[in-house]
Parts: C-alpha cells; sequence; structure tokens
C-alpha cells in the first residue's frame, strides 16, 4: 500500500462545474490500466480553484469509485492548519485510505513551523499522512532534519518529494526512519528514484500513460533493469511536453485531445496556448496516444 505507481488525478469540469460522470470514468481507466493508487484533490486537481464543497464532493466521489481496489490518498492540504485539519478529518471519515498535505505556501513558515504543522494535522486523525514538499511551488523547502523529524510520528508515514533534487531526497531518506516511503512528484525522476531508495511515484503523466508507469514500477521491482529504462525513456517523451506551461494545463489539454474529459479548465489557469499544442499532439502520436 503506498507504493509504485500512482496518479495525481486532475479534476474534469463542465459549464464550471465537477464533471462527475467524467471523474468516475477516469477512475476506471486508471485502475483498468493497473494503476496503484488515486490522489484527488492535488496541484494537479487544481485544489486551490475548488471550494470547500467540490472539494470534499471529488474526494469522495473517487473513493466510492475506487471501491477499495486501490488506495485513495485524499490532498487535503492547506497554508491554513486549522483549515488543513479539517479537510483531512473530513478525508478520514469519507474513507480515504491515506492523506497527502502540501507544505503551507505563500505565508512561508520556518522549519519549527513546518514541523508543528504536520504535527498538529497527524495528532487529529488516525489515517496515514504523507508529506508533499514542492518549493517551486510553495515558496519554502522541508529540509531533511525536518522531515526525519517528522517521520518519527507513527502516522506520518511518507514523502511526495518534488524538490527536483535527488542529492536532497538522498539525505532525506537517511535521515527518516525505516520504512518511511518517499515516492517522486517530479515524473522525470520516477526512475531515478527508485535507484537510490524511493518506493514509488506520484505522477501526473499517468493520467493519460498509467499503463507504461505501472509496467515501469512492476520492471524495476523485478529487477529488469533493460525494461525498466526502456519505459523510463518512453515516458520522456511525454514528460519533456507536459510542462511547456503550467501543470495542470498541458496534461488537461492532452487529455481532452484523447477524448478523456473537456477541455475545461478554472482561472486563473487558461486553456493551453495554440502555439504550444502541435508539439504536444506531436509527443502523443509518437508515444502512440493519438493518430
Amino acid at each position: 500500500m503506498l507504493e509504485g505507481s500512482m496518479v495525481a488525478l486532475v479534476t474534469p469540469f463542465k459549464n464550471g462545474e465537477i464533471d462527475e460522470p467524467a471523474l468516475k470514468r477516469l477512475v476506471e481507466f486508471q485502475i483498468k490500466n493497473g494503476i496503484l493508487g488515486l490522489i484527488p484533490c492535488g496541484t494537479t486537481g487544481e485544489s486551490a480553484t475548488l471550494s470547500h464543497e467540490e472539494h470534499h464532493r471529488v474526494i469522495e466521489i473517487v473513493i466510492n469509485a475506487a471501491k477499495k481496489r486501490v488506495p485513495v490518498v485524499a490532498g487535503t492540504g492547506s497554508n491554513s492548519t486549522d483549515e488543513a485539519v479539517s479537510l483531512t478529518i473530513h478525508a478520514q471519515k469519507a474513507g480515504a485510505d491515506a492523506a497527502l498535505l502540501i507544505t503551507p505556501y505563500y505565508n512561508r513558515p520556518s522549519q519549527e513551523g513546518l514541523y508543528q504543522h504536520f504535527r498538529a494535522v497527524a495528532k487529529a486523525v488516525d489515517i496515514p499522512i504523507i508529506l508533499y514538499n514542492v518549493p517551486s511551488r510553495t515558496g519554502v523547502n522541508m529540509s531533511p532534519e525536518t522531515v526525519g523529524r517528522l517521520s518519527k510520528i507513527e502516522n506520518i508515514v511518507g514523502l511526495k518529494d518534488a524538490a527536483g533534487n535527488l542529492r536532497q531526497t538522498a539525505a532525506t531518506i537517511a535521515a527518516s526512519r525505516k520504512g518511511f516511503k518517499v515516492l517522486t512528484g517530479d515524473d522525470h525522476l520516477y526512475l531515478p528514484l527508485l535507484s537510490i531508495g524511493g518506493c514509488g511515484g506520484i505522477c501526473v503523466v499517468a493520467n493519460i500513460a498509467p499503463r507504461e508507469t505501472a509496467q515501469l514500477y512492476k520492471a524495476y521491482k523485478k529487477k529488469d533493469w533493460n525494461k525498466a529504462r526502456r519505459l523510463h525513456y518512453k515516458l520522456q517523451i511525454l514528460n519533456d511536453v507536459l510542462y511547456l506551461e503550467t501543470n495542470p494545463i498541458p496534461i488537461k489539454w492532452a487529455m481532452h485531445r484523447m477524448g478523456l474529459i473537456s477541455d475545461e479548465i478554472r482561472l486563473p489557469l487558461t486553456p493551453l496556448k495554440k502555439n504550444f499544442r502541435p508539439q504536444l499532439s506531436a509527443a502523443m502520436r509518437k508515444f502512440g496516444l493519438i493518430r
């Protein structure tokens, strides 16, 4: 549980509302193609633009649609500790298997502030908690020492590491308790992180290539290094174009191109610029997702 190939789910919209049928279809699409975990209401799920009611609803839909076939890790982070506690309590009551909490953004807490924030949330619930460090988004970088301290709290079980620094990741693994799970939040580093002691990835690219991300993990676990490397470089075809603009702009457009969802995205994000669309389409053709 809570390792291997997991997907940072998008939130599909239609006419300004959550497209509930499309969201349920996405859950089936992911599970059918071998994904090992579903993460709704993260960065890729545009959680910052969801009302509390919508946030709760998305998590409930995914939990109900998954039917315990794979773990659901609900995104419940906030830059307000009280709000993060409230969202995480709801996720627990709704039946989430775990919660993913981003470091508080904008207010830029100290390392002690980060520790006390996550400690407060962990004390309020019983479900496992995965920390999420993405300094390029939040303006704060959680140090290996702070993660190590937090790993000693029983229900803080892992870290989604999107710092993009394998040296820091290695230091984090070394500082954390045995059995603490470190997953990549940077799709480019999925295989490299596995090779230094990580246990999987929460991937954006899995929204359109769940089978390949799952196969890569399986190949790695079987020590089929050649197959794992082949899949790594194949996935880079997509990873190299999925950040032409801010995530989730390109991935939502790619999913629309595949007929999975509408092209709606919420302001302040806007649909993928037209000049980027041929480049993304070409990569999808090369990968075999579209004709």
